[in-house]
């Protein structure tokens, strides 16, 4: 799909982040395909999920954009969401349309920078459309110079250096969508529409809502925490 019109598919919508960790009741990729169409029928315009059989399962039952990643834990590094060329390549197998990266000024594996390791998924494949997990205002910045199609806020509030950011950061949207060109996706502790409307009035391009969808068990944690005060 050309990137204009892919972006242009998600402007103004919502994408649903379908994904299970193994410890989950719902880890199964048929689960996740199932989640995926019950978010298109509502109206979803992409899909953001985790790994080859998830994804691979999840574009046999939409029609829709998919943002896919892997994420894989490594010793020497904390980057865990597409972390190497190893899980590029297993999202550009998978068919996603869209690549998710940790963008963040954490080093990757093997001591690696994001602006080497930008440089090496660029030339082995040049026409993939890329998307920024970042936290910080400042490397946001910096992935819309190096190049990327999107900037997410995805991990504010997840690196060491940003536990302290009061989720959702609507301010970081409204911060980047001013200072870069590159298109701003709202991700990460989006549990209200009113959020998501403040995140659009701020700028966001799209917003990525996950956990407030497609995992029960910690909606249900919600609820009983409020029960429980």
């Amino acid at each position: 799909m050309d990137k204009q019109l892919l972006l242009a598919k998600l402007k103004g919508g919502l994408i649903v982040s379908c994904q299970a960790l193994e410890d989950e009741p719902l880890h199964s990729s048929y689960i996740m395909s199932r989640l995926a169409a019950a978010a298109q029928e509502g109206g979803a315009v992409g899909i953001r999920a985790n790994g080859y059989e998830d994804i691979s399962a999840i574009k046999k039952s939409v029609n829709l954009p998919v943002i896919g990643i892997v994420k894989r834990d490594y010793d020497d590094s904390k980057v865990f969401i597409t972390a190497t060329l190893k899980e590029v390549e297993e999202v550009v197998k998978s068919g996603a349309e869209i690549i998710a990266l940790d963008a963040t000024d954490q080093l990757r594996p093997n001591g690696q920078r994001l602006d080497e390791f930008y440089v090496e998924v660029r030339q082995i494949f040049p026409d993939v459309v890329l998307m920024a997990d970042i936290s910080t205002f400042e490397e946001g910045v910096k992935a819309s110079k190096l190049g990327f199609d999107l900037v997410a806020t995805t991990l504010s509030g997840y690196t060491d250096y940003t536990k302290d950011h009061v989720l959702p950061n609507t301010d970081l949207i409204k911060s980047l969508a001013e200072a870069i060109d590159t298109p701003v996706m709202a991700e990460g502790g989006y549990w209200k529409p009113e959020e998501l409307e403040r995140a659009m009035a701020y700028g966001a391009h799209a917003c990525i809502v996950g956990s407030a969808i497609t995992r029960p068990r910690e909606i249900t944690k919600r609820f009983v925490a409020s029960l429980n005060k």
